[in-house]
């Protein structure tokens, strides 16, 4: 019985030497399949101006693939979500381009979820490029939680190490496979097919951040989430403070989204 992988990646005025190499782990990735798994890649491109020439890249010669473009910046939920008018597969993959997988990723990800159909959405290990750990799973956030990491310096941060280590999950999520993680980020996410259009995909009323918390908690109540170490990536990412004040009031928002409909946190 055939298995259709399908993959998602949004972009929005992309960094072209870092999207290619994610285009490379991927297509490396991707001719580590058996060859019953057919793929189809879909990139939505949310620049104003989307004229990027993405074709003469290899992937292309070996993966069918569609690019959205023309709808303008609509937010990376609704950008997703334009997968779902296309058709997701047996198994669909929420990708960021910033992020490079192992080799062996997609075929340990798709093993994973062969054997275990409990598991809905699947979350990697992960590293940023400068060989440190990033914690992909996290705990129900509390608002001084995301302000800790999100706004203050290192030196405060250090004050809270313990409490954010927890809401890092930390201990879980080590070297063994972890279930039932409550959050796992965005950066790549994944899914049953089944689960991801029983969801109806992002909340499309959050144009940017939350959006991967908020469909975790959704997923979670559909199936089960699983962390997988054996699935690896690196992962570019940075946090809202870091990128302006345009991002961080995006952030704001979400979160005035977020807390409303799932619960307000303080502490």
């Amino acid at each position: 019985m055939s298995t259709e992988l399908t993959i998602c990646i949004v972009l929005f005025k992309p960094d072209l030497v870092e999207l290619f190499r994610t285009f490379d782990a991927l297509l490396v990735a991707i001719k580590a399949l058996e060859a019953s798994v057919g793929t189809r890649l879909l990139i939505v491109d949310n620049s104003p101006d989307a004229s990027l020439d993405l074709s003469a890249h290899p992937l292309f010669s070996v993966v069918e693939t569609e690019i959205a473009s023309g709808q303008g910046n609509v937010g990376f939920g609704r950008a997703n979500n334009i997968a779902l008018k296309k058709g997701v597969g047996t198994y669909h993959l929420v990708l960021n381009p910033d992020v490079e997988m192992a080799p062996d990723a997609l075929i340990k990800a798709l093993h994973f979820m062969d054997a275990n159909p409990q598991c809905g959405l699947l979350s990697p290990a992960a590293t940023a490029p400068d060989g440190r750990t990033q914690y992909l799973c996290k705990r129900y956030p509390s608002l001084f939680d995301l302000f800790l990491r999100g706004f203050m310096p290192a030196s405060v941060r250090q004050l809270f190490r313990k409490r954010l280590d927890r809401y890092e999950m930390k201990e879980e999520t080590g070297d063994d496979v972890f279930w039932d993680p409550p959050i796992v980020s965005g950066c790549f996410m994944l899914f049953r097919g089944d689960v991801f259009r029983t969801l109806g995909g992002f909340d499309p009323r959050y144009m940017l951040y939350f959006e991967d918390f908020d469909i975790s908690l959704r997923a979670g109540r559909q199936a089960r989430i699983a962390y997988v170490p054996d699935v690896k990536i690196v992962h570019g990412g940075g946090n809202a403070a870091q990128k302006g004040w345009w991002h961080i009031a995006q952030f704001l928002k979400s979160a005035a989204i977020f807390f409303p409909s799932h619960g307000i946190k303080l502490f």
